[in-house]
């Protein structure tokens, strides 16, 4: 499980470490992909696997539409860790996050997945759900 919030910075290169309660999860290998409000989710191979496994049943089952499963394998991109634990976000999704070279990332746990963000987006969301957490009033 993937859990807390952390705060690091993306290089000139795009590249991002990953912290170090979060690296032995993912091995060698990640998937990055578009995520729910303008975050870039990070998947470790086999999580990311599993739900393309599952993406594929409920097409086949006619239970969603062929396009929802274009949009999330459009979205994502193979990274490789790199010795320090590094993955290299390309510019499609950071333009996607609202994330340029030399700016700071909340890198959050949501449970079975990473999630890169930018500050004020995060924020926002962040609020949200303390509003929700305290059943509707901050």
């Amino acid at each position: 499980m993937f859990v807390g919030v952390h705060e690091r910075q993306l290089d000139e290169k795009g590249r991002l470490a990953l912290p170090s309660a979060f690296r032995d999860r993912f091995g060698d290998t990640a998937y990055l992909a578009y995520g729910e409000q303008r975050c870039i989710d990070v998947f470790p191979a086999d999580a990311f696997e599993a739900m393309a496994e599952e993406l594929m049943r409920q097409v086949r089952d006619k239970e969603i539409s062929i396009n929802r499963q274009r949009a999330f394998a459009h979205s994502a991109r193979q990274v490789s860790l790199d010795k320090q634990g590094r993955v290299t976000v390309d510019e499609r999704l950071r333009s996607y996050a609202q994330l340029t070279p030399g700016s700071k990332v909340i890198v959050s746990g949501n449970l079975d997945r990473v999630e890169l963000w930018s500050p004020e987006v995060y924020e926002e969301i962040a609020t949200l759900g303390r509003i929700e957490l305290a059943g509707g009033r901050e």
